[in-house]
Formats: C-alpha cells, sequence, structure tokens
C-alpha cells in the first residue's frame, strides 16, 4: 500500500503517522533507537505490506501487467489502491477526505524533525505539495507513476504504466473491493497499536 493508506492505518497522533510511513524509508536505521509508538507504528505498516503481498486477489492482479512493466506491478498498485481509496473514501472513514489528509499532515510535519534526512526531505514535499490531492485523477495519477519510473536507477519500461490501468481499470478497481475489507479486518484483528501501549 502506499502513503495515503498507511496513514489511513494509523492512529490518530504524529509517532504512528510517523511510523506507518516509516517503512519505506528505513533503511540505514537502527529500528532499536526509535521510541516505542514508532516502533509500533513501523510494525503496522509492515503488517499491512505482508498482507496486502500476500492477498490471493493482489497477487492475480499483478499478473494483469505486460512482461515488461510485471516487475514493477507491486509499485504501480501501490499507488493505484490510494487513488481507488480516495474514489471509495467515503465507504471507509466518517471524515472527509479533506480533513482526513490536512490533519495527518499536520501530524508528519509536528514528527518531521525526528524522521532520517531523507524521509524528512519527501515528507515535506508531499505536504507542500499537497501529494495525495494528485491520487485522485488518472492524468495526475499518470504523472506520479512517470515521476517513480525516472527515479529508478537503472533502464526500465515502467513510464507509461497508466495505459495498463486504463486497459483493466474496471477490474483493479473491483480487485481493491475484494481485497481492502479483507486488509481492515486484518488490521483491527491484529490491533498492533493499541493506545494502551503508549
Amino acid at each position: 500500500m502506499n502513503y495515503l493508506a498507511h496513514l489511513y492505518f494509523a492512529q490518530e497522533n504524529a509517532h504512528s503517522c510517523f511510523g506507518n510511513l516509516l517503512g519505506d524509508f528505513c533503511k540505514g536505521v537502527n529500528i532499536e533507537c526509535i521510541e516505542k509508538p514508532v516502533k509500533l507504528g513501523l510494525d503496522n505498516h509492515r503488517l499491512v505490506d505482508a498482507f496486502t503481498d500476500n492477498h490471493i486477489a493482489v497477487k492475480a492482479a499483478k499478473q494483469c501487467f505486460t512482461p515488461k512493466r510485471r516487475r514493477f506491478s507491486g509499485v504501480v498498485l501501490d499507488v493505484l489502491f490510494d487513488h481507488f481509496l480516495i474514489k471509495h473514501w467515503t465507504s471507509y472513514s466518517d471524515v472527509s477526505l479533506s480533513e482526513f489528509k490536512h490533519s495527518r499532515y499536520a501530524y508528519l510535519i509536528e514528527a518531521a524533525p525526528n524522521m532520517p534526512n531523507h524521509m524528512s526531505h519527501v515528507i515535506t514535499r508531499m505536504v507542500a505539495e499537497d501529494w495525495f490531492s494528485r491520487y485522485e485523477q488518472l492524468t495526475s495519477l499518470s504523472d506520479v507513476l512517470d515521476s517513480i519510473a525516472l527515479r529508478i536507477r537503472f533502464s526500465n519500461q515502467f513510464e507509461g504504466s497508466i495505459e495498463e490501468i486504463i486497459e483493466n481499470y474496471e477490474y483493479f478497481n473491483d480487485v481493491f473491493l475484494h481485497f481492502f475489507p479483507d486488509l481492515l479486518r486484518y488490521v483491527t484483528e491484529k490491533s498492533i497499536e493499541r493506545p494502551t501501549q503508549y
């Protein structure tokens, strides 16, 4: 799952939001030195990623990509699932998307001084440029995916992956609607971040 979904599964505080995104930035970070509430958020991030990667519907969806892009299918689906979470937001939250994302942006800015440098830089840009607004429409989602392709340090054919999304859009939407409730139930059942643990 991508940034919006990880924040969706975070608790309403800066430590949790930090930890739930740290999983994408923890290379070279001494996990033993981070505060317990942040570590619990990181554990939650990893729980979400592991369940997603092993879900039968997600595995099937990856096979829809052509061989030249299948290597990056997980990355594409992560971003696309944020798009579908926005599309179906009112089915999963009583809080408006605008209120949610701005509260999470505020928590992330609060936590930014304690983040690894690269993470702090990315989070600062995310908030300043309101990245989540770019996930709403397919045209801007295409730009997001192509910008990821440009950051890959080896020759690839990732650019233009929006073509495969458009071709299979309704199927991917159905996959999300099947998979996401399963993920929600699983995270709730595991309850890694219990408020009493703080």
